[in-house]
């Protein structure tokens, strides 16, 4: 049985929550993504997700200072992780209920990795990925 953490890769990079939008925005250059987790300045918790689009929309498209918007602002929806131990036939059920491209993955309430799309189709079967991508452009 295959598991997220089998799927997910580590090293993620959290943006704190304190952090702000062009903080966000450099990381994910630096990086070559498109979107970091937001952990608790404090707790090092994850408390959401930031994405490029977040960037563009609620903070650029709305006139707001990059600099001084602090990411913790961002409308947050219901968080969807993954457990590292499930079985990857339900991460895959989560990604697709809730139409996301990545699903943060903990262990023990701590974040561990990333399972992104690409992740995916290095992992299931082209059906399994098409029904995926399916569900997400929905």
């Amino acid at each position: 049985m295959a598991t997220a953490r089998d799927l997910m890769h580590t090293g993620c990079t959290c943006v704190p929550s304190d952090g702000t939008a062009a903080d966000a925005a450099r990381l994910m250059a630096e990086m070559g993504v498109g979107a970091l987790p937001i952990c608790g300045a404090e707790d090092k918790k994850i408390k959401g997700m930031v994405t490029d689009r977040d960037l563009v929309i609620e903070v650029m498209a709305t006139g707001q200072d990059p600099a001084m918007y602090t990411v913790d602002r961002l409308p947050q929806g219901h968080l969807i992780l993954a457990d590292a131990n499930e079985d990857v036939a339900i991460t895959i059920a989560k990604m697709k209920e809730h139409q996301i491209n990545r699903i943060p993955v903990i262990d023990e309430g701590r974040l561990v990795g990333i399972i992104a799309l690409a992740d995916v189709s290095h992992g299931v079967s082209d059906a399994a990925l098409g029904e995926l991508v399916d569900a997400i452009k929905a």
